[in-house]
């Protein structure tokens, strides 16, 4: 039963005693964030986000926002820069890419709970992670991260239907991941394509598309739209305005994948081989 496993999780965070909390904004995280409050109280509560290049700015912008409408204290609300792209392992993107990225920021937030007295480093994973190709599961593993979320169970839906039921504005947010994740792997990282991704998406959903990718393919832009948003470019006359638009971005050619959205995509082959071996 959900409420079982609610008071589970509840327990679980009752027993951390103090935490420090990475904070991206998203709806694990800010439920997460949102109990250990209530629970342990804003004095036993850090709340860190990263500002890095390789995170959309409305997100940062977002987290703010969340920490004050949580009442995070001022002083219990962090901000630190993480420098992935000086991690040539990292730039390098390969298919364990996201390793790096997390040992980076695991290894930042494990040295701040240390400062501040904070017992447990924790995040928002949680069980419907499990089923995916995630690498940086690794780096939490070295770094000793608690995964309250796992450790109780709790899948996704669960997760957002918890969240509303607490009346948390993000409950349906959809998943952003970090933009490097729009580049394939095995193609180098670096700063220019990632404010290339940032600016063609934010573009195209000032238009009002909904959840989507650009995946950089070098001079090619490969956007992935959701729903009835690939019918919509061509009846709206959108095409011409889109393609003018990524190409002062700068890429030179700009293709529509006919298959549509789909989170994690760019791990596809990753899936298949492994299943294959």
């Amino acid at each position: 039963m959900m409420s079982n496993k609610i008071d589970r999780l509840k327990q679980i965070i009752s027993d951390l005693q103090s935490v420090l909390i990475g904070f991206s904004g998203g709806v694990d995280s800010t439920l997460l964030a949102k109990l250990c409050l209530d629970i342990l109280g804003p004095d036993n509560v850090w709340v860190v986000t990263a500002d890095s290049i390789s995170l959309m700015p409305e997100e940062f912008d977002l987290c703010r926002q969340l920490a004050d409408d949580m009442n995070v204290p001022a002083n219990h609300f962090v901000v630190i820069q993480t420098e992935e792209l000086k991690n040539p392992q990292y730039v390098a993107n390969p298919d364990n890419r996201c390793f790096f990225c997390k040992d980076e920021l695991f290894g930042k937030l494990t040295e701040i709970a240390a400062e501040v007295g904070a017992k447990y480093v924790v995040d928002g994973s949680n069980a419907s992670d499990l089923g995916d190709y995630r690498p940086g599961m690794l780096a939490k593993a070295k770094l000793g991260i608690r995964s309250p979320f796992i450790e109780a169970g709790f899948a996704k839906a669960e997760i957002r239907s918890l969240a509303k039921s607490l009346g948390l504005p993000n409950w349906n947010k959809p998943a952003m991941p970090c933009l490097a994740s729009r580049i394939p792997y095995g193609s180098k990282i670096t700063a220019k394509k990632l404010k290339q991704v940032a600016a063609a998406e934010r573009f195209l959903k000032s238009l009002g598309f909904g959840e989507l990718r650009v995946r950089h393919h070098g001079a090619v832009a490969r956007i992935e739209f959701s729903g009835g948003d690939l019918e919509r470019i061509l009846q709206n006359g959108l095409k011409d305005k889109i393609n003018s638009e990524l190409k002062k971005i700068g890429f030179t050619y700009i293709a529509v994948d006919l298959g549509g959205f789909r989170s994690g995509n760019l791990n596809q082959d990753i899936k298949t081989k492994a299943k294959n071996d």
